[in-house]
């Protein structure tokens, strides 16, 4: 079974406005299948996957772009970073839009090259797993706290109960565990991370114990949801700092962890500076941390730390599906107030706080860590030295399991989790 994916859109107009269009993100996230489907009759498929292809490009990068004159899709492209210097040359001559579309899963060798040779030429969307949405069978725009559009999705939504969230968050968003219901879950994911590190980080020559980053993953996991302490995971896995920190980048340039930034107002004291980290992909997460089943990670210890990274996993899907960079922050100062997550964008700021109940009691109350910033209308010190750093407060939200979308006050909501 096939999912229509939502990012569609965002590749075709990418492909309409660049010659070159770059889609990456982890493996087997569905970018190979989705271009497939999507390319037109005449366009070229090559897969450098292929080792005899793969020699070709490198050896014979300029008789490789002959062969396979565009419109071509290039799989993998990452194994043969010697085309890029001619695929620039061939788009300058040509100026032509759609003429290459090239698949990379490994972000962290890619992007130098590209930054190198085809800066303007070329359009990037990263692709993830199966948004909720997307495994639903319906298509929204990103997430936003707009109560008259989250009305409308009311309408049109059916209800999930925890019990489904959790079954959704352990089985996680790989559309493979969703096309073929008989794929055993535990299997494929001992297999993706074979893949990942066997073909993916034993290329990177800073990564030379293989089985000391898979704890290192393992690590990570464990503290989904939390802020990043380069000390303390390099303490579990009995490396340096600065390896902890680089190895974190590999995991961020895979589309494996998103670090969501703190945000800062210089009208804002105190705030900690250290990003926070989650897994994308929360089926991954819950085999590296050893769950069994949807129902014992429910009850257990991690529960609600997944239930947000679930949360802020869609909504940040959401954006990329969109085909834009993620506006989301947290806050978190040196007193432990948190908001859970900040969309900003606009000039407005957007509080929200997670909870796995139904109606948590004062969920809102640190919200009002965000008063020094707010702009009252006709606010009177406009041309005050603090003027410049003041924004607008939008409505905010409580992302929880109510039955309904329901008013806390004038200015909150209780937001259902199958509403994102």
């Amino acid at each position: 079974m096939y999912y229509s994916r939502i990012i569609e859109t965002a590749i075709r107009k990418i492909n309409d406005t660049f010659p070159v269009l770059i889609v990456t993100g982890p493996r087997q996230v569905g970018k190979t299948t989705l271009l497939t489907k999507m390319a037109e009759e005449g366009r070229k498929i090559v897969s450098l996957d292929n080792p005899t292809l793969r020699a070709f490009a490198k050896t014979e990068p300029d008789l490789f772009i002959q062969r396979y004159a565009p419109p071509v899709m290039i799989d993998e492209i990452q194994y043969a970073p010697e085309l890029f210097d001619y695929i620039k040359i061939y788009v300058d001559r040509e100026k032509r839009c759609g003429d290459f579309w090239l698949t990379c899963s490994q972000t962290f060798r890619m992007m130098k090259h590209v930054t190198e040779s085809l800066a303007g030429r070329a359009g990037i969307v990263q692709m993830q797993g199966l948004s909720n949405d997307e495994i639903r069978g319906i298509s929204f725009p990103p997430f936003t706290v707009d109560i008259t559009e989250l009305t409308e999705r009311l309408a049109q939504t059916a209800p999930m109960t925890l019990t489904d969230i959790y079954g959704r968050i352990f089985k996680g968003s790989m559309p493979r565990l969703y096309e073929n219901p008989d794929v055993d879950r535990e299997q494929y994911y001992e297999s993706y991370l074979e893949t990942y590190i066997s073909r993916d980080i034993k290329d990177l020559s800073q990564v030379a114990d293989e089985m000391s980053f898979l704890n290192f993953m393992g690590a990570v996991a464990a503290r989904t949801a939390t802020n990043v302490n380069y000390e303390a995971l390099a303490g579990e896995v009995g490396i340096s700092a600065p390896t902890a920190k680089h190895w974190l980048s590999v995991l961020v340039s895979s589309g494996i962890v998103a670090l969501v930034q703190p945000y800062s107002n210089n009208a804002l004291k105190r705030v900690i500076k250290a990003p926070r980290m989650y897994f994308l992909d929360t089926g991954l997460c819950a085999h590296l941390t050893r769950w069994s089943s949807a129902e014992t990670l429910e009850a257990g210890a991690m529960s609600g730390e997944f239930f947000e990274m679930w949360v802020v996993s869609e909504i940040y899907k959401s954006y990329l599906n969109a085909g834009k960079r993620p506006p989301l922050y947290f806050y978190r100062d040196s007193n432990k107030k948190e908001i859970d997550v900040i969309i900003y964008q606009d000039g407005t700021v957007t509080p929200i706080e997670i909870k796995k109940s139904s109606h948590p009691k004062d969920a809102v109350r640190n919200f009002s860590v965000l008063k020094p910033i707010e702009k009252d209308s006709g606010e009177a010190d406009a041309f005050s030295e603090v003027s410049n750093l003041k924004v607008r407060v939008g409505t905010g939200a409580v992302i929880c399991m109510p039955s309904d979308l329901i008013p806390i006050d004038r200015k909150n909501w209780y937001v259902p989790a199958w509403l994102i």
